[in-house]
């Protein structure tokens, strides 16, 4: 438990403590790049997974959507777990869920055997975001957050960014079976670390669950995401995609009515004061935006390569693996740079990389050289990483420390939908654009060549919203103990006010 004495520890003390609180971050580090890389892992394998299964392609897209699907369902709901339960088992929880459903993927001997183990392994990932954000941002002081949060980022942005990646170099030598067989003994290795080494650095209160918005937030983000997942896929239809959306968005309305009312009682499965802070809405827009580009990409590039520039998939893979790389090797940097200098300088330049290459991106055709395609994607990879340490690490800090798990679980809800978005965004207008073109006689690489500018256009308009809201981001006050215990004894909100560098 956390030492709840009004007493300074002794310096001893102080150290064991900080000694404690660095390995409880760093194991939650670590695995949670371990399961976040499973999001995107699948779909390099849907090929290999047609033929060894002997199902339809729509079939096999299930497996990344049924993720999906089931990170977006669980998300909202962590913001009770954690505050009703401690760090060690909330931790346990997770990764024996990510651990069981990994090894009935790779045990699996059909298709839906294999989708419960992608479900259940989407149980655990969605657990160990939200307790890898909220534990540092409990733990670390304001004054050095944005260094921890940089290695955050690498699990965010850079896990989701190399899986196809990694998909790819495995699939070119072994089966598909392999991409769960390699993770399995990473995955128990963390539990059986964390079961012995994990303490409880988290103080949990006795809280009331909410069953109606549980089933209403369910109906909502598992509805929309379900929707956007299916629209520009093979064989779309109104009641495959739209109707779904349509269900999810009214019973999203329900649930924030439902929201502001439970939380005048401090009842709200997620608590929606943290929109309070502009800081804080601020920076959730621009990471909506920023995960529409990098789902948005890591889907079309791939098309691009293999359709139009003809690579293979282990080519495909290792070439979108420098930019994951870069953005890895950045995040810590930035981190540190924004302990010195605050979000702005950073989220700005940031920003107006990302809206640049997208619309450089637009320009993609048969004739364009590899490298040049290389060099772009390692370019958006540096724009992305000036943005998301900076985003996640001001977009928390502007809360008050009550608010720390709620704040979190909105931050990954809002990954799930804006991946999701962006996803079904760049393959539906890619589709359709491909398909007008082929109809009106051109050929299959003009076709190509076409929705892939055409999905890029809608990305590189909507960068330009984001490079706008950059300019409204900024460094959350820090208060002085005093203010902050006034603050939470009154129930009340930090004022939101500039920060002078």
């Amino acid at each position: 438990m956390t030492d709840t004495s009004t007493s300074a520890p002794s310096s001893d003390e102080a150290v064991r403590l900080q000694k404690r609180n660095n390995l409880v971050i760093r194991l939650l580090l670590v695995s949670a790049f371990v399961v976040i890389l499973n999001e995107t892992i699948m779909g390099v394998a849907i090929p290999h997974l047609v033929i060894d299964l002997g199902i339809t392609e729509v079939a096999a897209q299930w497996l990344s959507t049924a993720f999906m699907l089931t990170m977006a369902v669980v998300i909202p709901i962590t913001g009770f777990l954690l505050q009703r339960f401690n760090t060690r088992p909330i931790f346990i929880a997770a990764m024996s869920l990510f651990s069981i459903g990994t090894l009935i993927a790779a045990i699996a001997p059909g298709f839906e055997v294999l989708l419960a183990g992608r479900v259940v392994q989407a149980s655990g990932t969605a657990i160990m975001m939200p307790l890898l954000m909220t534990t540092v941002m409990t733990l670390v002081p304001p004054a050095t957050r944005g260094r921890t949060m940089g290695n955050i980022s690498i699990v965010i942005a850079v896990a989701p960014a190399i899986g196809p990646t990694i998909s790819g170099i495995i699939l070119s030598t072994l089966s598909w079976r392999w991409m769960f067989l390699l993770v399995l003994p990473i995955a128990i290795g963390s539990l059986v670390l964390g079961f012995l080494r994990v303490q409880n650095v988290t103080e949990p209160r006795k809280v009331p669950i909410d069953v109606l918005s549980v089933i209403i937030s369910a109906i909502g983000f598992g509805g929309f995401v379900f929707g956007l997942s299916n629209i520009g896929g093979a064989g779309a239809t109104f009641v495959s995609s739209w109707l779904p959306m349509l269900v999810g968005i009214v019973a999203l309305a329900v649930f924030v009515l439902r929201q502001i009312s439970l939380q005048q009682k401090d009842r709200a499965l997620l608590d929606l004061r943290t929109f309070r802070s502009r800081t804080f809405t601020v920076g959730v827009l621009l990471l909506a935006v920023s995960m529409m580009a990098l789902f948005g990409t890591i889907i079309v590039l791939p098309f691009f390569l293999q359709n139009v520039l003809q690579l293979d998939a282990l080519a495909t893979g290792l070439l979108l693996l420098p930019g994951g790389i870069v953005m890895g090797v950045l995040a810590p940097f930035v981190g540190r740079a924004y302990d010195r200098v605050g979000p702005r300088p950073l989220v700005i330049p940031g920003a107006i990389i990302v809206s640049a290459v997208l619309w450089g991106l637009t320009m993609l055709g048969p004739d364009t050289p590899v490298w040049w395609v290389l060099g772009a994607h390692v370019v958006l990879s540096v724009g992305l990483a000036l943005m998301f340490t900076p985003l996640f690490t001001s977009a928390l800090g502007s809360l008050r420390p009550r608010l720390y798990s709620h704040g979190s679980a909105t931050i990954g809800t809002v990954q799930q939908l804006a991946g999701a978005a962006g996803t079904a965004l760049f393959v539906s207008v890619m589709a359709g654009v491909g398909a007008s073109t082929a109809a009106a006689g051109g050929t299959s690489l003009a076709a190509s060549a076409s929705g892939i500018q055409a999905a890029f256009l809608c990305g590189a308009v909507i960068s330009l919203f984001g490079v706008l809201a950059a300019f409204f981001v900024r460094r959350p006050p820090e208060l002085s103990a005093a203010d902050a215990k006034l603050v939470e004894s009154e129930g009340g909100e930090a004022a939101d006010v500039p920060f002078a560098h």
